[in-house]
């Protein structure tokens, strides 16, 4: 459903939100339709046989016309009173056949109303105040190959996708987005407002892969210039990019070539490095990856006594610790820590 995004302020209307709906409008509107003509169908079919039990003021005979006109004064309440049901057989079909079946009609059409005025519009206003009131969502800008892997992923390692909001210029890799769940939007994530429209100062995390690195550093720059406070991973694929990417402002930077490369020197010098760190990245491996912060109980410890899973890598006052170094043996509150876990212990 097309959404109308208010900017912050007060301001005009931005770019559109929508989502994915779980039944097209066409398709539901055709079933409604399609499923009001058959009662009228059948309505027809039992005037047509009971048509001796109709009388007709006007001249006298019922044509096949007369029925139809007739079914649909009826079934409308119309009432003219030109033809009348005159037998008890047919005043018992119009009530125990045709009444119930004009109110199913009438609910019909009136369910139809509903649906397309008034929950719809309700609908709008609904996500309009989500909208309004995003807060530690996702905010993935761009959705090609690695974009849609990172959204699989997060789904897989059970983010909502109505946590995840997806910008991209393409249409039809939107409808791809939308199909997952995600909220969608049509819009050049460079610009500030498209950017201030799904509130990416309050996101939870930024990932940038706009397909060229110089547009995704573009993003980068202008994602961080509005949230300067939230993370930002960047994919860059020329290996001088990522200092630039770096300096425009990503928390991470993420080369996939250079990936690539380390699997496959791995694999020239053990056939299971790669596998497993390719278990590490995914949900559907036995163990992965955790960054986390340390817990009141953890503090005081050593990285190698933790019990949740293997302790490698400490993030303390900007600096990185691993697990072989002193300062490694007493965890300090505040500290962040890189372990590998269990994939069933998530």
């Amino acid at each position: 459903m097309d959404l109308n995004l208010l900017r912050r302020g007060g301001q005009k209307p931005g770019n559109l939100l929508r989502r994915a709906l779980k039944v097209p409008v066409w398709a539901d509107l055709g079933l409604r339709l399609g499923a009001a003509f058959l009662l009228i169908g059948i309505v027809v079919l039992v005037h047509w046989i009971d048509r001796a039990g109709l009388k007709d003021t006007h001249d006298g005979q019922i044509s096949f016309l007369d029925v139809v006109y007739f079914t649909m004064i009826s079934i409308t309440t119309t009432g003219f009173g030109d033809i009348a049901p005159v037998s008890d057989r047919s005043r018992l079909i119009e009530a125990v056949i045709v009444t119930p079946i004009r109110i199913a009609v009438l609910f019909i059409f009136v369910g139809t109303a509903y649906n397309f005025i008034i929950k719809r519009s309700w609908e709008r206003f609904r996500m309009a105040q989500i909208q309004k009131n995003l807060t530690d969502h996702i905010v993935v800008l761009g959705f090609g190959v690695s974009g849609a892997e990172a959204v699989a992923e997060l789904i897989a390692r059970g983010t909502s996708p109505e946590c995840i909001v997806v910008i991209d210029p393409s249409e039809a890799r939107l409808e791809a987005a939308s199909k997952l769940g995600c909220n969608v939007m049509e819009g050049d994530a460079t610009r500030d407002a498209t950017l201030i429209d799904v509130h990416i100062d309050k996101a939870r995390a930024v990932l940038v892969s706009a397909g060229r690195d110089d547009t995704s550093i573009l993003i980068t720059l202008t994602a961080r210039h509005i949230a300067p406070g939230v993370p930002i991973s960047t994919v860059v694929r020329a290996a001088d990019n990522e200092v630039l990417a770096q300096q425009a402002g990503a928390s991470t930077v993420i080369n996939p070539v250079r990936f690539t490369g380390l699997l496959m020197a791995g694999c020239a010098n053990g056939t299971h490095v790669a596998e497993y760190l390719t278990d590490l990245a995914s949900i559907e491996g036995r163990v992965q990856l955790v960054e986390r912060q340390i817990t009141a109980a953890e503090a005081g410890k050593a990285l190698s006594e933790l019990t949740s899973g293997r302790g490698l890598r400490i993030l303390r006052a900007g600096r990185t610790i691993g697990f072989w170094e002193p300062e490694a043996a007493q965890l300090q509150s505040g500290d962040v820590i890189v372990e590998i876990v269990p994939t069933s212990a998530e």
